[in-house]
């Protein structure tokens, strides 16, 4: 194992299809993927009510501060204890699901290319696009089935704050990318571009660690200009 992980990070708006490119991205690389809907802040001390009026879709939503933390710590090789959020509900529950080294790391979420601190943690990193009209088809499909929703409160939800906030927060994260995919090109496709870049930064790498101090800065500064 290598003396860090490889961090890949896939962020994009709600819906446009960052966990199934996290998914097929993980049986190609078996890696593990962390997804940032873990790290919702616990909401326990609001009465319940009160507690589905809270912006979710807004950065302060997730703690952040434990993010960078435990993607830091993956990527020093150690085992972190990760938080179980319960969607119905708006709370961190009591369990929390280890997830111990391996070779790749996918972290996927909204804002995954949002803050700088976990920017710089990552290797390669993929911005997944997609137009509100098919975001919001798959976002009501998932939390119906999956978050206990109703079909109108996703949309309200959407209209409300997931939209805006993604043109706010999520969309501008596109310039930080490496590899753009959008969510109508085939799987295969999309996952093709993301292991072409993988691959040239283990190369490069490679390539640094067995070079003497002159080659590395040259190697150094051809690798900043891609």
């Amino acid at each position: 194992m290598p003396a860090e992980m490889y961090l890949i990070g896939v962020a994009g708006p709600s819906g446009a299809g960052k966990t199934y490119l996290a998914t097929h991205l993980a049986v190609a690389l078996h890696a593990n993927v962390l997804a940032l809907d873990r790290y919702y802040r616990d909401l326990s001390h609001l009465p319940l009510e009160e507690r589905a009026q809270v912006n979710f879709d807004a950065p302060e939503a997730l703690d952040h501060e434990l993010i960078v933390e435990q993607v830091a710590r993956l990527r020093n090789n150690e085992t972190v204890h990760l938080p179980v959020y319960d969607f119905a509900t708006h709370t961190r529950t009591r369990r929390t699901e280890v997830l111990r080294p391996s070779d790749v790391v996918i972290v996927e979420g909204l804002f995954t290319l949002h803050w700088p601190s976990l920017r710089e943690l990552l290797g390669t990193k993929v911005f997944v696009d997609m137009n509100d009209e098919v975001c919001l088809m798959r976002r009501q499909a998932r939390d119906v089935c999956e978050r206990g929703r109703t079909p109108v409160s996703v949309m309200e939800q959407y209209a409300g704050t997931v939209a805006p906030m993604a043109q706010r927060y999520v969309r501008p994260s596109i310039v930080y990318a490496d590899v753009v995919i959008s969510g109508t090109e085939p799987i295969a496709e999309g996952v093709s571009r993301v292991l072409a870049h993988y691959e040239r930064q283990i190369s490069n790498t490679r390539a640094h660690a067995s070079a003497d101090p002159a080659q590395r800065k040259a190697m150094l500064a051809i690798t900043r200009k891609e």
